[in-house]
């Protein structure tokens, strides 16, 4: 081996071990042409790896106990390592070096870390299963990421805060969308992390960590139910039990590439599970695939299949009209990117061999729903969460903190004006629905960089709530759909279709979703893309 390439790589392993940053970045070659992978994902640039590596934080320490050299021409090698970690396993780094300008510089990596018991980002208590479902029911063989806000007997509910955690007690009983599962054979797999008390859609855990976005390495996994989406994103889990209150649910199915249903208000019991806000809060699932959902929302939500609902199949009984409203207002409102491959979505649909009726309506100002809705929300809130909260001043992270210090100021009659604001926007939208089903992106983009800055995260969550919370002031089922593709600055990214239904058709919903997405998936043409 050079002399100089060996000082290089000592150089870099050096710099590995403090997290010198900046003499990272040297180590790796300029430009759109380098790359790294592992196991979350390959990185396209240095501009992306060097955004990946600030929000990676230290490796731990190690030594290096083999190094294979092999030449691959003039001044380009392979280089093959195997670290011995100080708190016991092996990983491999595997790197190719090219001599630019009289400097080795890594222009591929590729890491095997040491095979971890779990990622803590994820989960809060993982088994094989960590629950056994029933050995036989129409579920049986599936495994289930619960959010950390459902009872789950013998375990405690831990809300993404180590302090509420610390200090609950552990449950008597199951809460009964969780039992539903269980019952029809499903494990649970695990308990899965949450942003803070479900109080944000960015997903990230100022105590825990943020989980990987499968989708999208390097971005945000979407919120509040971020392991459950991040665990089956990552095939650990066929299905997330998660909650939507704003989004928490369809937001990280959008940035993740996933199917995610939020359901009608009411129709899955809330007991057993740790509210936000009970006037929007809804029981849901997230799925990779359409038919795993269906076998789900048949199952939770007619008669035969639950313990814990008075639904028959009721209004799902039937089809739902293949009649399609695109509210312009939620169009505007996405980023230039996602319009254009949205808009090109609806044309392509227009001209297929199976074309739906489609329209162009205005549902009016979205500040207007989402102003009353966070009013509404923060006093339930507050209500539900704010003696904990006083009682345990620095407890939470400053942005959910923020929130409830927010929260904590609406007044009686603020909330009260907020409710009577809802009224006519909810009635309206329940009017739309009643023949037709609303199409719409369901974020305003892709997910942000995990290193944005907090003011860029804060700013997408506005825009977001734009566009999510008229279903939720509505109190209608609504489910995203994985769609769309859409560049983005750390490369292709998912965006989410969401189609809005009217209350109690949730299998119907998921029926229709399917169809749309089997028509998208043959390009409309009969020819597989």
């Amino acid at each position: 081996m050079p002399a100089d390439l060996f000082t290089a790589f000592d150089a870099y392993e050096r710099a590995i071990l403090a997290n010198d940053l900046d003499a990272l970045d040297a180590a790796f070659a300029p430009g759109e042409g380098t790359i790294r992978a592992d196991g979350a994902g390959l990185l396209v640039g240095h501009d992306a790896i060097s955004a990946f590596r600030v929000t990676r934080g230290g490796v731990a320490p190690r030594t290096i106990e083999r190094l294979e050299y092999r030449p691959l021409g003039p001044d380009i090698a392979l280089l093959v390592a195997e670290s011995r970690f100080h708190g016991g396993g092996r990983g491999i780094q595997t790197q190719v070096w090219q001599r630019i300008d009289g400097q080795w510089l890594i222009t591929a990596a590729h890491v095997t870390p040491r095979t971890p018991a779990f990622d803590r980002s994820i989960w809060r208590s993982v088994g094989d299963p960590l629950w056994q479902g029933a050995w036989e029911g129409p579920l049986a063989g599936l495994t289930v990421a619960v959010k950390d806000l459902f009872a789950l007997t013998g375990f405690r509910i831990g809300a993404g805060n180590p302090t509420y955690l610390r200090e609950a007690r552990a449950e008597k009983t199951t809460a009964p969308a969780l039992a539903d599962l269980i019952r029809a054979g499903a494990s649970v797999r695990g308990l899965a992390r949450t942003d803070e008390f479900a109080y944000s859609i960015a997903g990230d855990n100022a105590h825990y960590g943020t989980p990987p976005n499968a989708a999208l390495p390097g971005a945000l996994p979407g919120g509040s139910s971020s392991g459950a989406a991040s665990a089956v994103a990552l095939g650990q889990a066929d299905v997330g039990l998660a909650t939507d209150t704003a989004g928490s649910i369809r937001v990280p199915a959008s940035y993740q590439g996933l199917w995610g249903l939020r359901t009608t208000h009411g129709l899955v019991p809330r007991q057993g599970v740790l509210p936000l806000a009970q006037s929007f809060d809804t029981v849901g699932w997230l799925t990779r695939d359409g038919a795993t959902l269906q076998r789900v929302a048949e199952w939770c939500l007619s008669y035969d299949g639950s313990d814990s609902t008075e639904s028959v199949y009721g209004e799902s009984g039937d089809d739902l009209p293949w009649r399609f409203l695109v509210p312009d207002e939620v169009v505007d409102a996405a980023d230039a990117a996602t319009r254009e491959v949205f808009d090109s979505l609806v044309a392509r649909l227009a001209a297929s061999d199976d074309p739906p009726r489609l329209g162009r309506i205005e549902i009016g100002d979205l500040d207007e729903y989402v102003a009353p809705f966070r009013t509404v929300q923060g006093a339930e809130a507050w209500r539900n969460n704010g003696e904990w909260l006083r009682e345990h001043p620095g407890a939470v992270g400053p942005a959910v903190a923020e929130r409830f210090r927010l929260a904590a100021s609406v007044s009686p009659a603020a909330e009260a004006d907020a409710r009577g604001a809802l009224a006519p926007l909810r009635e309206s939208l329940h009017h739309l629905v009643r023949d037709a089903v609303l199409l719409l992106p369901t974020a305003p983009g892709p997910a942000p960089s995990r290193t944005a800055d907090p003011g860029e995260i804060d700013a997408t969550r506005l825009a977001t709530l734009r566009m999510t919370t008229p279903a939720a002031v509505a109190g209608l089922p609504a489910i995203s759909i994985p769609l769309l593709t859409v560049r983005s600055p750390l490369g292709a990214a998912p965006v989410g279709v969401c189609l809005v239904s009217r209350a109690g058709t949730d299998i119907a919903l998921v029926r229709l979703a399917r169809r749309l997405a089997a028509l998208v998936s043959t390009d409309l043409s009969g020819r597989t893309p």
